[in-house]
């Protein structure tokens, strides 16, 4: 009879129960031996049971008695009185059995329906339990172990609302020990996206506010900082923004600069969960003034996350890009390639791209959307619409600024005009498609309701009244409310500075917060002023409007009265109205004089000019500012010296925040980053290229992102790895001819600053593969050809069998194009060059080639038979073993099955039946093995058999 304490902690290799079956002196049963070695006083006896628990359960697990017996065993061992002196000496007992719940736990609910409570009764409660051990090491394997169950899914409902939260509960009251109130607020946090939402918001967000606002211990501020975007994710955007967010303002203001540097890398997911509103209106300030702090390392950690909270603002309607559920970009169909906030009229309208830059213009056709009711209208229906439509143009202007499309003109006519020609004319900018398709002729516009109808009482002066006062109304509001935050919260930052104006990292702090604070007030007041132009150019043309309207209509009465004879009174009426006009004239003035000034103060002002070239209205513009500052080399020094490289990074995200209309905005820093000194920086912008590429379209890809493409060419070889890894990817975005000036750049990858890096000849083969469909076979023969001949007597084997297989696609690509000529050239070159090669891995290859071939089916039987089919059977005379191995190989797995050969009296069958033959009785013990043995594996790696 031996003992655990014989083995020592090495008895890990045996069965726990293989043991306790060993016949003895004691004459125990299986058991009763369990039950004396768990409750032995020697130490390791009692961790090897622990330890070996879930064995133990295997194999008692077929009668309920006895495994009901082991789990009460289990159970005192966790917690009988008789064993407390050697539990507090020995927390590694304690500690092996809570590791070994989870497992338990699993097989448990694979043998649920002979045990379904076993675990609920038993095992939970030791869970619990062990959360409030008195050694460290047991508490942190009992969270671990209540998180895999968690995860798992296995513990029940009413455990987690009854046993495991008011634990939590109570472990991180005020009062608790500061060492439990860490490790609860830290496995609540955990625990929080495992949980469901009523959960979570019901018992455990109501002490997660407490405890972010606890001021004895700093450590429990800091776990609630860095886990606050999790615990958002868990309770959804109402409760977040009701109770949450407050407190993550304090954790922003928090004193200690761990709370806000933490704030600051989690800011992202707290934003995701918010409301647009509360995103820009709220959030957008405070980001700002982390970007500020005083504390450099706090401003390392909002720098590196501005561009990740950008993207929190992209609209995939305003953007026209999507992300699918593969992770892939797509472009979004034309239908919802608009804006969400736009507003769409009735009738069929054209949009175009709104970007005042000239590429992106130019990129962007012109599209016609059409509403989802029936196109076949009556005349009746459309004139209609489109005299509301002119009469409610004031009001649709007011209440969308941004619905318009520039270059859009109508020319309106008068109401009796229109009557009258039964036509209204609409002039369109010549890009505009079927303009004149929608416009229908005076006969089909006739209609005798409109026609014959008395015609409409004129409420003009009504909508012009109503007007005025929503107008008086708005001018009674300040700038955006937007704006005025974001202003009001960068001048207290600049207060709170003032005091520590000598430091040097407070001072480029103030510059960077001075630009900020100008360009939200230049935003505003442009805003602002550009409201008041179109409101009093409105009023204008209103007035200008009814003035002649109404000398019109007194001179149209006094002509029908007859009334020719008071000349005096025509005079009055003509100066009236002249003198109406001239007042108009003069407001006009008035307002082109405040545009000019306006102009004027812009003009003295380079930095606003700078600013006005990057406006947009997609994100918050100081956010922006912030981030194009990311390239500034003053950076560098007094935050991060990588800020260009997580500037770099997050670029694509910022791109697609924007939209390819305000790539203008990006398109100069892109290029300050793509001419970066540091090669990891250019780096991480040629692995997102062709991401970029995708967001840019063909257009603006053309004109801005090809030069810099091209400047990646010819870098280092860290930096052409990103473009070669993705060249496909690149190339098929450009058109057909961009795309052919790059067939004799692409011999240039070939060439590498170190032979050794044989990993970029191998991406090169396999990108090859891909960029076959991109070119014609005459294209392909002239210019990839080679390459692939090259990389096939590369000196690694790893290059050479992926160019195999790039031989054998451009073979395919030949045929399945009809290009037989070039084939059989190709053909006859890979003879030359591979069966005739001096070197027996030329040879080697040859027959590998014909085997892929075969495989592929990449060329017809008949060509392969007449061109290759002799020459690869000539190589069983080759001296060297391994090719006949290969040589064997073709023939009985591919050859040999194909339904072409197994035909009876085919002369091809019998050549190779011979040849197999002649194999089987080498004097090579491999050759005959693999002539004879027809092996049945498919995937066997090739490449593996040539090293063995």
């Amino acid at each position: 009879q031996v003992g655990f304490e014989d083995y020592g902690p090495d008895c890990d290799s045996m069965r726990i129960t293989a043991f306790l079956d060993i016949p003895g002196q004691d004459n125990l049963t299986p058991l009763a031996r369990l039950e004396k070695y768990a409750f032995s006083d020697n130490i390791f006896n009692r961790q090897i049971i622990a330890r070996g628990l879930l064995d133990v359960f295997r194999d008692f697990s077929n009668n309920e008695e006895d495994f009901l017996t082991v789990m009460e065993i289990v159970v005192r061992l966790s917690e009988d009185a008789g064993l407390t002196f050697f539990l507090l000496l020995e927390p590694t007992v304690r500690t092996e059995l809570m590791e070994q719940i989870p497992p338990i736990a699993i097989f448990l609910q694979e043998s649920r329906p002979k045990f379904p409570t076993a675990f609920f009764e038993y095992l939970m409660p030791i869970v619990v339990r062990y959360l409030t051990d008195v050694n460290n090491q047991v508490r942190k394997a009992g969270q671990e172990a209540l998180l895999i169950l968690l995860e798992q899914d296995l513990v029940a409902q009413s455990d987690i609302e009854n046993k495991v939260c008011p634990i939590l509960l109570d472990l991180s009251a005020p009062d608790s020990d500061d060492e439990y109130k860490v490790e609860a607020v830290n496995i609540i946090c955990k625990m929080a996206s495992m949980l469901s939402r009523t959960t979570v918001e019901h018992m455990l967000l109501p002490r997660f506010c407490e405890l972010c606002s606890d001021g004895k211990l700093f450590q429990v501020r800091k776990i609630c900082a860095a886990n606050f975007g999790d615990i958002c994710n868990a309770v959804g955007q109402e409760a977040t923004e009701r109770l949450l967010i407050p407190k993550f303002f304090e954790l922003c203001s928090d004193s200690v600069w761990g709370m806000r540097k933490a704030c600051a890398e989690c800011f992202m997911a707290v934003s995701y969960t918010t409301s647009p509103e509360v995103r820009r209106s709220k959030l957008s300030p405070l980001f700002i003034s982390l970007i500020s702090d005083t504390c450099r390392w706090v401003r390392q950690a909002a720098f590196q996350s501005l561009g990740p909270f950008i993207s929190t603002f992209a609209n995939p309607s305003s953007a026209g890009l999507y992300i699918r559920e593969d992770g892939t970009l797509s472009i979004r169909p034309s239908m919802q390639d608009v804006n969400s906030n736009s507003c769409q009229p009735s009738n069929n309208i054209t949009l175009m791209s709104s970007s005042t830059n000239a590429t992106s213009s130019s990129s962007e056709q012109p599209m016609e959307i059409k509403p989802e009711s029936s196109t076949e209208e009556t005349s009746a229906e459309v004139n209609t619409k489109l005299s509301a439509e002119n009469l409610n143009k004031d009001t649709r202007e007011e209440s969308s600024d941004y619905c318009t499309n520039p270059g859009e003109e109508v020319s309106r006519l008068s109401q009796g005009d229109k009557v009258a020609a039964g036509v209204i004319e609409i002039t369109k900018d010549s890009s505009f498609p079927g303009t004149n398709s929608r416009l229908q002729s005076a006969e089909d516009v006739f209609n005798t309701f409109l026609y014959w109808r008395p015609p409409l009482p004129d409420i003009s002066r009504d909508l012009e009244l109503l007007q005025f006062k929503t107008e008086k109304h708005k001018d009674s509001c300040s700038v955006p409310c937007n704006n005025c935050v974001a202003s009001s919260e960068i001048k207290k930052v600049l207060e709170s500075l003032q005091e520590h104006i000598d430091d040097p990292d407070v001072q480029a702090q103030v510059q960077v917060l001075s630009a900020a604070l100008r360009a939200a007030q230049f935003d505003s007041v442009g805003d602002y002023e550009t409201k008041k132009m179109e409101e009093s150019s409105g009023q204008l043309q209103n007035k200008t409007i009814s003035a002649e309207t109404a000398v019109s209509d007194a001179t149209c009465n006094q002509v029908e009265e007859g009334d020719l004879s008071s000349p005096a009174s025509q005079d009055t009426i003509s100066d009236q109205s002249a003198t109406s006009i001239l007042k108009s004239t003069d407001s006009e003035e008035q307002h082109r004089g405040s545009s000019v000034f306006l102009k004027k103060e812009q003009e003295n002002n380079p930095p606003f000019e700078d600013d006005k070239s990057k406006l947009q209205d997609i994100i918050p513009q100081p956010l922006l500012d912030q981030y194009l500052s990311m390239t500034d080399p003053a950076r560098a020094q007094t935050v991060d010296t990588e800020i260009a490289k997580h500037c770099a990074y997050s670029l694509p995200g910022v791109a697609l925040t924007l939209g390819r209309q305000n790539w203008h905005c990006l398109k100069d820093t892109y290029e300050t980053l793509a001419s970066d000194v540091q090669w990891k920086v250019r780096r991480t912008l040629a692995f997102s290229i062709h991401e970029l590429a995708v967001i840019l379209g063909d257009q603006l890809t053309a004109a801005d992102l090809v030069p810099i493409f091209n400047g990646f060419l010819k870098d280092l070889d860290e930096v052409r790895i990103g473009v070669l890894k993705h060249l496909y990817d690149f190339l098929k975005l450009l058109h057909a001819d961009k795309r052919r000036e790059y067939l004799y750049q692409l011999q240039e990858f070939v060439v590498t600053d170190n032979s050794r890096n044989w990993r970029f000849r191998y991406e090169l083969a396999e990108q090859l593969i891909l960029i076959l469909e991109l070119y014609n076979p005459n294209d392909v023969y002239d210019y990839l050809r080679h390459i692939a001949l090259t990389l096939c007597s590369d000196k690694v084997s790893e290059v050479r069998w992926i160019s195999f297989k790039l031989v054998v696609a451009i073979l395919q690509k030949f045929y399945t194009n009809n290009a037989n000529a070039l084939g059989l050239n190709f053909i006859n070159e890979l003879v030359v060059r591979f069966r005739h090669c001096s070197k027996w891995v030329g040879r080697q290859a040859f027959a590998f080639i014909c085997q892929a071939v075969v495989e592929e089916e990449c060329m017809p039987v008949d060509q392969f038979v007449e061109h290759l089919l002799p020459s690869l059977l000539s190589l069983a005379s080759d001296p060297v073993p391994n090719v006949r191995v290969l040589l064997a190989k073709a023939l009985r797995q591919t050859l040999l099955e194909k339904v072409f050969f197994k035909s009876v009296g085919n002369p091809h069958l019998e050549a190779a039946e011979e040849t197999i033959l002649a194999l089987q009785s080498d004097r090579d013990q491999d050759v005959s093995f693999f002539a004879t043995i027809k092996l049945k594996q498919g995937n066997m790696d090739d490449t593996a058999i040539e090293k063995q």
